[in-house]
């Protein structure tokens, strides 16, 4: 008889594998450790995004001097939000405020390898990440006007 913790182990390894059939190897590496995940100690501006299903995407900028210095991010949703809104946090890094509204869904899936990268399925979750860094960007903006006047 097994032992339990060959079988935690067996069922660890089943879930692995499917993780890395749905996402790929890049993709499951992404889910199990996301790089900028949490919010930035700096971080002074955020946005969120809420899909049909349910599931919201934060996206946390440190903003200085009209660029973005660090993100992050946070997900009560699937594996697919926290791969997509890894992905936007870090592509918004070292970019000027304004060419962040170029970030899409789109952008996020192909920094994450293409379509391919997330079960047709849960591919909302890359719009729903570049949704919450628009809104993000719009607490700056906002913010920043509201400094000015």
């Amino acid at each position: 008889m097994p032992s339990f913790d060959e079988i935690v182990n067996e069922l660890q390894g089943k879930i692995n594998n499917e993780t890395i059939e749905a996402f790929g190897q890049a993709g499951f590496e992404r889910w199990r450790n996301p790089p900028h995940r949490g919010k930035p100690a700096k971080a002074n501006y955020e946005g969120a995004s809420t899909g049909g299903c349910g599931e919201t995407i934060r996206i946390f900028l440190y903003i200085n001097d009209d660029t973005v210095c660090d993100a992050g991010f946070a997900t009560d949703g699937c594996g697919s939000s926290m791969i997509s809104g890894s992905m936007a946090a870090e592509l918004a890094v070292g970019k000027p405020c304004d060419d962040l509204a170029a970030i899409t869904g789109e952008t996020v899936l192909e920094g994450l390898g293409g379509a391919d990268c997330l079960p047709v399925d849960d591919q909302h979750c890359a719009w729903l990440a570049a949704n919450a860094l628009h809104e993000a960007v719009g607490d700056y903006y906002k913010q920043t006007v509201k400094r000015e006047k």
